[in-house]
């Protein structure tokens, strides 16, 4: 299955402002490039389904940018329930989902609510780790896979 690669976004610290980019680099050591989180470890990014934004959003009656929930990358339509295991392609990087992202007390100070309505199916988006790095940018395809998963090299 395919999505959509529509938003990028890091922090460079802790509770920072996030910054929204049109294109970044991927990379195992550092996740993605300008984050704070990016060493090496289970949870180097986060990514999140649209679908599921606006769905938890809509739970509440508000519409809110979807970085409000924090997430480094965000895709159109890519199934991410209880895939953990699963592998992403975007071009040449592969990122390996190693969990569900919980939501955070910093959500419920966003809006009343978004704490549990995020609860649900996922719908915070997932943990990841970066398999192999590459340039990613909005617009390009996203790829989910279950079985092992090599990287392509054009």
């Amino acid at each position: 299955m395919s999505a959509t690669l529509l938003g990028i976004a890091f922090k460079a610290q802790r509770k920072g402002p996030m910054v929204l980019l049109q294109q970044g680099t991927l990379s195992t050591a550092a996740g993605l490039l300008g984050d704070w989180r990016g060493k090496p470890g289970p949870r180097q990014l986060t990514l999140m389904n649209l679908n599921d934004w606006h769905t938890a959003c809509g739970e509440l009656g508000i519409e809110l940018p979807w970085h409000s929930r924090r997430a480094n990358l965000l895709v159109d339509e890519l199934p991410l329930f209880r895939q953990a295991g699963a592998k992403i392609q975007l071009g040449d990087a592969v990122l390996e989902i190693t969990g569900e992202t919980d939501p955070c007390e910093r959500m419920e100070a966003i809006q009343p609510g978004l704490f549990d309505a995020l609860k649900p199916l996922w719908r915070g988006g997932v943990t990841c780790r970066v398999i192999s790095g590459g340039a990613i940018h909005t617009g390009m395809t996203v790829s989910v896979h279950t079985g092992s998963l090599l990287p392509q090299r054009s």
